[in-house]
């Protein structure tokens, strides 16, 4: 008989994510007691000691990083398993993610959501966030199952679908109250280089992480999203490339102070894509709604630092 549960590999796994058995048990929706319970049963089981505990942390032992490497191919196949066997009992999807760049807002989605809901209750909805290249990971990852706006061109190798659906161009903008806003002509990499930049943080966990206008060797502050860097660049912490059209409002309201670069960012290309061979009823019903007309009008409507600019300025 199997030492081993898909149950215990769960709890493994949520204790070594969120530090301790308290969080894991929140997260689990299980009392504490029946955290600690499944842990000790599975090091009597195996006969080995899983976790070392030091107080309310806890960390893998070296049997248990092993245990926990090979567990979560395991816990990601029964995953799969059962999504695939609940598909072609119902042709819906028991969950469908639909990701974003963090640039945008998720609340774009209110009325998708809404007449999701009308037609698929039987199918649950989250929405993922991520910045840069961990969008597409997210992707690869089956951590989303459909891409809304995502920015640049795909990782090589494929097994993705893609289609364009606008693009964004960039301005680099400073505070009026920043060195470099009194500084006359374009600005040269030497100039820049004596200077602070704001950087979005790219989440992707594997894969290589881009960088977007910074120098080798470059002072930077790096924020989460690009809501983030948009209000420091306006509290003057630094410089850098906003999306254009939040970038002229705040100009033309006196927050902001437009300058020319020597090395221009060019307009970044913005995608719907999903993983190929995938064919569920949820995620074609968001295929087709998302290509609908006016699309990228929307997302571009929903760049959350539009929406946070100080009341003086509207």
């Amino acid at each position: 008989m199997l030492r081993l549960s898909l149950e215990a590999l769960q709890i493994v796994d949520a204790i070594d994510r969120r530090g301790s058995f308290s969080a894991a048990g929140k997260e689990l929706h299980r009392v504490p007691s029946t955290i600690s319970y499944t842990v000790g049963k599975l090091e009597d089981d195996l006969g080995v000691q899983v976790f070392e505990r030091n107080g309310p942390r806890v960390v893998l032992t070296a049997a248990g990083v092993e245990l926990l490497k090979e567990g979560r191919y395991l816990l990601k196949a029964a995953q799969d398993l059962e999504h695939r066997v609940r598909r072609v009992a119902s042709g819906w999807e028991t969950e469908l993610a639909v990701g974003m760049d963090s640039m945008f807002s998720a609340c774009m989605f209110h009325d998708d959501i809404k007449a999701f809901y009308q037609v698929a209750q039987q199918t649950r909805l989250r929405i993922v966030q991520e910045a840069l290249s961990g969008a597409w990971e997210a992707l690869l990852d089956r951590r989303a199952d459909l891409l809304v706006g995502v920015a640049g061109d795909g990782p090589a190798g494929g097994g993705y679908v893609s289609l364009p659906i606008g693009k964004i161009g960039f301005v680099f903008a400073v505070a009026p109250s920043h060195p470099l806003a009194a500084v006359e002509g374009r600005l040269d990499r030497v100039q820049l280089q004596q200077h602070r930049a704001v950087s979005v943080a790219d989440s992707a966990r594997q894969m290589a992480p881009r960088t977007v206008g910074l120098l080798l060797g470059q002072d930077t502050l790096t924020v989460p999203d690009m809501a983030t860097k948009f209000q420091y660049q306006l509290a003057g912490m630094g410089f850098g490339f906003l999306p254009e059209p939040c970038a002229r409002a705040a100009i033309a309201a006196g927050l902001l102070v437009e300058k020319q670069v020597e090395e221009p960012k060019p307009a970044e290309t913005f995608y719907l894509a999903w993983r190929s061979g995938e064919h569920g009823a949820a995620l074609q019903w968001w295929l087709d709604r998302m290509k609908q007309p006016g699309l990228f009008e929307r997302l571009v409507g929903h760049l959350p630092h539009r929406l946070i600019l100080p009341v003086s300025a509207a």
